[in-house]
């Protein structure tokens, strides 16, 4: 069992859920289809070494550790309902045996990163998943190439556009990050990475 398999499983069971490495087997499946090269398990990783820096401070670490896991679990390019069918695929596998799991299921909605949510924990779920915009400019760089990869449907010009829509629409808000502990660590990156992909700021 490798190192990450047995993190999920040793959470999935903690939290009352059944039949924990037949769940990872199907996560590790779709994570892992062709079509993704940047929403994969590295993803997922790497939030959750963002999630473990912050541990200490979230609420409810099970809660929004199990919507890291899965909030990208399903992945269609250019699907707008991504977010709401990866929680339908929490709620089959938890099948009402993880408590709290609805609360789960409303951080992978938040997700969608359409609207603040109210809820701290959440709010955590959605700095986590934000937190690679702030990353070291290489990083950063290599995420988009990634992306990019994932909408072989749209030409140059169009993904253009919708990535400058995606990214001008965060770096329009009064802040990227909805908690003060990602807000105080990953805010002036963020910007300046926004800033230089829109073309904002001179490259460095």
């Amino acid at each position: 069992m490798t190192r990450t398999q047995g993190r999920f499983v040793e959470l999935w069971s903690r939290n009352g859920g059944v039949r924990a490495e037949a769940v990872f087997a199907d996560l590790a499946r779709c994570y892992g289809e062709p079509v993704r090269h940047y929403h994969t398990l590295r993803h997922v990783r790497r939030c959750l070494r963002y999630f473990d820096l912050a541990r200490d401070v979230i609420p409810q670490p099970d809660r929004v550790e199990l919507a890291l896991w899965c909030h990208d679990v399903i992945y269609v390019p250019g699907a707008r309902d991504n977010e709401a069918r990866s929680a339908d695929w929490f709620r089959r596998w938890a099948d009402d045996r993880i408590a709290l799991g609805e609360l789960v299921c409303e951080m992978i909605l938040a997700t969608r990163h359409t609207r603040a949510p109210d809820e701290l924990d959440a709010r955590f779920a959605c700095d986590i998943d934000l937190a690679m915009l702030g990353a070291p400019r290489r990083q950063f760089r290599e995420n988009g190439v990634r992306l990019r990869a994932e909408r072989p449907d749209l030409d140059d010009r169009a993904y253009d556009l919708h990535e400058r829509m995606l990214l001008g629409r965060l770096l329009a808000r009064p802040r990227i990050y909805l908690t003060d502990y990602f807000l105080d660590r990953c805010e002036a990156r963020a910007r300046r990475n926004l800033s230089w992909r829109l073309g904002l700021q001179t490259p460095r």
